[in-house]
């Protein structure tokens, strides 16, 4: 069972941009906490400490809210990050209940050597898959091990934890084996046409 990180938020009446700088540079997250047919709850989040809990608990953090004393269960659905200075800028949260089944993107790692010459793809760096809420795997694992030249895992072939099931499209590639010469070779002539197309403009 997954352990909920366990956050101390408060409601927030402001809304709109001034508000949510201001809260910014206060160290709170504007957030927006929804799901099972309740009204929206507008919260600020403790910068520092939702970050610290999703560098441990990834992108599908669960978290045991304290709203000014009421504890709510929720999953972390939507996280805004600024671009430049890398911030948190919004999150949204889903309520969820012990139990429940959710539909989550989970990322993939790869492991293991492939055949020797060859050169692994990654073609996917997450699954959509349905799991407990309490039982959401931070990530899955596809091992490449000895795999051949021309090997394609797909979505439905990647081994899911038990009680795990597969929402993608089955035939989605997540990984794949190529030659490295072949793809050598390739990258080669694309360089070869890329070079002749600027003589001939130069001419």
């Amino acid at each position: 069972m997954a352990n909920a990180e366990k956050l101390s938020v408060t409601a927030r009446a402001e809304k709109g941009k001034g508000a949510a700088r201001r809260a910014r540079r206060d160290g709170k997250v504007p957030a927006v906490l929804y799901g099972h047919g309740s009204e929206p709850q507008h919260l600020y989040l403790p910068a520092r400490e939702f970050a610290a809990i999703l560098r441990a608990h990834g992108a599908n953090a669960l978290i045991d809210l304290d709203i000014e004393g009421t504890s709510q269960l929720a999953l972390t659905k939507q996280v805004d990050v600024h671009p430049i200075r890398s911030f948190i800028q919004h999150a949204d949260l889903l309520i969820v209940r012990r139990g429940e089944k959710v539909t989550v993107e989970v990322p993939i790692v790869v492991e293991g050597d492939a055949a020797a010459g060859t050169l692994v793809v990654q073609d996917a760096t997450t699954i959509e898959v349905e799991a407990d809420a309490l039982e959401i795997p931070e990530n899955i694992t596809v091992s490449v091990e000895d795999l051949e030249a021309g090997t394609i895992v797909h979505a439905s072939g990647v081994q899911l934890p038990e009680g795990v099931t597969l929402v993608s499209d089955p035939e989605l590639p997540v990984v794949s084996v190529t030659e490295a010469q072949r793809v050598a070779a390739e990258d080669e002539g694309e360089e070869a046409e890329g070079e002749a197309a600027e003589a001939s403009e130069a001419e």
